[in-house]
């Protein structure tokens, strides 16, 4: 989102960027966020009370939306008659935002940060329950489900965002999404993160609902491309440890697997020890971000067995957190051990990084499936966690198989390369979008 507001910005828009009391502290004291936008960006904070803690446990998404509606929607029926906004882009899922937007007539744009598949997924859910696909039943995890769309030949129950395989359907998280997910159509228009040769099918299914699609991805590329730069500044909530670039520097190309979970999923111990003992059992170099809290229930992890410290002291390097973006561009990187968000998936895809998927949540099983199913730029591993099968899937990634993999992230990756420049479709579409903001703009209002 906040790189979407940096296109924006150095398209001469000003830019209101609205965030948590949390992020707001976090992006001041990590990141170059005011200096890098100019006089034209405003970061506000809103009122202090939204509610960030658990929402990826059960009854969180529930917890964060009431108080989005008791704190944050207030907020906005004050501050945006009384600032200069002419048009409100917003968070796919925030519907109190649309309600407040045709309250006073301000046009409002969805953008939705997951993948242009998973969120037809979503989409899809009453077609689901209806035909009795929803809720999955007993052993149906691996049953192909024929609702959803341009993926009935391949999607499965165990393939669905991980609130769609709870047996209970009356769950506020689970009726959250499905609702805020069927109101996109409210919007002028859906942004997504994505491009037409990477999403193509799904798309074309998502415009019967949404006829006005902004497919603007890769936008951290579609960034670098518009500023001439190797890499974006970080938009990081961590602080980033810049050392493991020299220890890549020091290895050969493609030698290395990266791991990263991203910035919120967690492992419990003994996740971490299956992990762990596949990566050294691999006999693969690797690259793994180990954030402070990564295990689930503690502060750090306990005194290192000989045999993991042994390995990984001969063949890994650890950080607390690192520039991905640098990271997945670097010569030495041969692979990718994720957990299938989005940016990171689209981020390897652009660098042309193949990745072996291990999804938690929300999602991410749709993302690990096209990966490794559809695009066939990887392998898919959800719903194991066993230290023999990850140390032969990192050696079939990094070697067996790498040469096949290669190929088609490759190929992509060039794809993705040319639809963020002039005449490319994201270039297109982003350009349209911006002249449809601008033709929103009230007379009095232009200069």
């Amino acid at each position: 989102m906040l790189k979407l507001a940096q296109l924006l910005s150095i398209s001469n828009f000003d830019v209101t960027f609205l965030v948590t009391v949390d992020t707001h502290d976090r992006l001041l004291n990590h990141t170059d966020v005011l200096s890098r936008f100019g006089s034209g960006f405003h970061l506000q904070a809103l009122p202090h009370g939204i509610y960030m803690d658990g929402v990826n446990t059960r009854d969180g998404i529930s917890m964060l939306y009431y108080s989005l509606n008791t704190i944050a929607k207030p907020f906005l029926r004050e501050f945006i008659p009384n600032s200069s906004v002419t048009c409100l882009i917003v968070d796919g899922i925030l519907s109190m935002a649309a309600d407040v937007a045709e309250e006073i007539n301000l046009p409002i744009i969805y953008f939705r940060t997951v993948s242009a598949s998973s969120f037809w997924s979503y989409f899809c859910i009453p077609e689901l329950i209806q035909a009795g696909e929803l809720p999955l039943k007993e052993n149906a995890k691996d049953l192909t489900l024929t609702k959803v769309k341009g993926m009935e030949d391949f999607l499965r129950g165990r393939d669905l965002p991980s609130f769609c395989q709870a047996s209970d359907l009356t769950n506020p998280d689970f009726r959250i999404v499905m609702t805020e997910t069927r109101q996109t159509p409210r919007a002028r228009g859906l942004i997504l993160n994505t491009f037409e040769d990477l999403e193509g099918p799904i798309l074309s299914q998502i415009r019967t609902v949404c006829p006005n699609v902004y497919t603007i991805g890769a936008v951290h590329a579609h960034l670098k491309a518009k500023l001439a730069t190797k890499s974006t500044s970080s938009n990081s909530l961590w602080q980033e440890d810049e050392s493991c670039m020299s220890w890549l520097d020091t290895q050969p190309p493609k030698s290395v697997i990266y791991v990263s979970f991203g910035s919120v999923a967690g492992l419990t111990k003994e996740e971490l020890l299956e992990f762990w003992y596949g990566l050294v059992n691999s006999e693969q170099k690797f690259l793994w971000v180990m954030r402070p809290d990564l295990i689930i229930g503690q502060e750090r992890k306990d005194e290192i067995l000989v045999e993991l410290e042994q390995g990984t002291k001969a063949r890994g390097y650890m950080a607390d957190w690192v520039p991905q973006e640098k990271v997945l561009a670097h010569r030495a990187i041969g692979g990718f051990l994720t957990h299938s968000g989005w940016n990171s998936t689209l981020e390897s895809i652009v660098e042309g990084v193949p990745m072996i998927c291990w999804p938690r949540f929300a999602d991410q099983q749709v993302n690990s499936r096209f990966v490794g199913e559809v695009w066939k730029m990887g392998l898919d591993i959800k719903d194991t966690c066993d230290r023999d099968i990850i140390a032969i899937s990192i050696r079939d990634l990094m070697e067996k198989r790498n040469g096949e993999f290669s190929e088609r992230t490759e190929h992509m990756a060039s794809l993705a390369k040319k639809v963020v420049n002039e005449g490319g479709s994201s270039y297109i579409n982003l350009d349209r979008l911006i002249q449809d903001i601008k033709s929103m703009i009230p007379p009095h209002k232009q200069t």
